[in-house]
This record gives C-alpha cells, structure tokens and sequence, in this order.
C-alpha cells in the first residue's frame, strides 16, 4: 500500500477507535493509539494473513500481547474484513463477543490473550513450530513495556534464540507509561536493548509513528540470520490527540462528548493537512 495511503488509514484509524471508546464508554484508549501505527503497517503491507487464508497453515501470525489495547486491533481486523465494523458499535456491551480483550471468538484474532507475559511464550512455540514445518509463516507480537516485568517473556526470549527463531519478531510499545506511572517509576527497563542483546536478540530501535520507517524495518526481516528479531518502538500514548499524548490518565480514560468532538476535529485537521500535502 502506498505510504500516504498508509499515513491516511491511520488518521482514519484513530477517529474509529475513539468513536467505538466512546460508545462503549469503556476502553484503554491512550495504548490503542500507540500501536495503531505498527497494527496499520503489519497488516496492510507486511503480514501475510487476510480473511482468505486464516485457514492455512503458510499464513502469518500476530499475537496482541497487550491485550488490553485490543480496541486498536478490532478497527484493523474490520477494515481488514474480518468482520463487518457496525459490530463494533456492540463492543463491551451485554453477550457482545467484542469485550476488552482478545479472544479467539473474534475472527482474525490467534490467541486470547489479556494474562500479561504470555503473548510471547505462544509466539515462540509457533515459529518453532513453522520452523520444524519448514513453513514460510512469520510470527509477530507487541508487547507493552510494562509488560516486560513480566518473567515469563524473558524464558521465551532465552528459549526463542536457543532455536534461532529468525521467524520471530517481537515488538515493543515503548510509550514510557504504565496503567499506575511511568515505567522508570514502577520498574526501570534500560538499558533494555543491552539486556535483549545479551538475550541473544536482534535489535532496532525505532519511531513507532513513522510510517517510512516501520516500512523499511519490517520490510528488511530478519535483521540477522538465526537470531529472533526484537523492535524497540518509540511511541506516544495518546498519539494524535494533543491532550490525551502521554498524560497518564489515558491509560482507560474514555472521552466526554467535548473531548471526543475536539479529538475528531484534531484528527479532520490531519487528513485536511495530509490531503494537502499529497496534492
């Protein structure tokens, strides 16, 4: 997909994962917006995985470790065709599939996913599976960063480059903030690309809103030949929406009427910028 087209599915993306937050009243909007670039980019240029193929065994996987923010991932799944989007306006209501994690029930959703620390671990027994399969079928998984307290991603980690999973990528949400403060408040990470390589992991850091950028990243994987693959993305909670960007509260804050009407005049803004842009 061209990259302006790109830039402008995740305008538009942001303005769907408001407005469906805004009716269910509930949701974890500032980590949605976080990912929603990386989500664009793996499912509109890099993954091979549609509503055609999700039966065969050569598709791509992604995992949504970070459940929480699968708001996000339901507006690429529609858009994708998975499911029609008016669904989505029954999200976190009563016996609606749509709840605020992913689950299998969801068509184009893998794993159920929601217990922190267990995206990973599923990731690596798939690619090995793939490998063992000699499958083309590439694995792919964002994490949060204050999910990386977590000890079970750094068993996966030591277990995937033992088996020299090349066909494994992780992806790090490096928003800098957790649900209660800042992650160097609650539990430090860095120097995280230090610890990921001494795990035996390739690593790149990069910023997770640049379209050009997470292009170029994905495009070149593995970045070495018999080490997984680990992504530092830089991201912005609350991305594309001046008062929600890294202000804490925005973890599961949902919008008044006056915020979500502001919000989407923001977000009108940048299409009506890109569109000019383009021209």
């Amino acid at each position: 997909m061209h990259i302006e087209n790109l830039k402008r599915k995740s305008i538009e993306s942001r303005k769907k994962i408001l407005k469906y937050i805004f009716n269910a009243k509930a949701g974890h909007t500032g980590g949605s917006l976080s990912i929603l670039d990386i989500l664009n980019v793996l499912y509109n240029d890099v993954m091979n995985v549609s509503p055609e193929n999700f039966d065969s065994n050569t598709r791509d996987r992604f995992i949504q470790s970070k459940g929480h923010c699968v708001e996000a991932l339901y507006v690429v799944l529609a858009d994708k065709g998975f499911f029609p989007e008016e669904d989505l306006l029954t999200m976190c209501q009563y016996k609606s599939p749509y709840i605020g994690h992913p689950t299998k029930s969801i068509p184009g959703i893998e794993q159920n996913t929601g217990g922190l620390g267990h995206g990973l671990p599923i990731c690596a027994g798939a690619a090995l599976a793939a490998k063992k399969d000699n499958s083309p079928t590439k694995v792919f998984t964002i994490l949060g960063d204050g999910e990386m307290a977590e000890g079970s991603n750094w068993e996966a980690m030591m277990f995937a480059a033992h088996y020299k999973l090349d066909n494994l990528c992780a992806i790090l949400d490096y928003n800098k903030l957790q649900i209660t403060a800042a992650n160097e408040d609650v539990m430090g990470l860095e120097p995280i690309d230090q610890k990921l390589e001494a795990f035996g992991w390739a690593v790149k850091h990069v910023d997770g809103h640049n379209i050009e950028k997470l292009l170029e990243t994905f495009r070149g994987l593995p970045l070495e030949k018999g080490k997984p693959t680990f992504i530092i993305a830089h991201t912005i909670k609350g991305k594309g929406i001046s008062y929600m960007e890294n202000v804490l509260k925005w973890h599961h804050g949902v919008p008044s009427k006056e915020q979500y009407d502001l919000a989407i005049e923001e977000l009108d803004q940048q299409l009506q910028e890109l569109e000019t842009v383009s021209k």
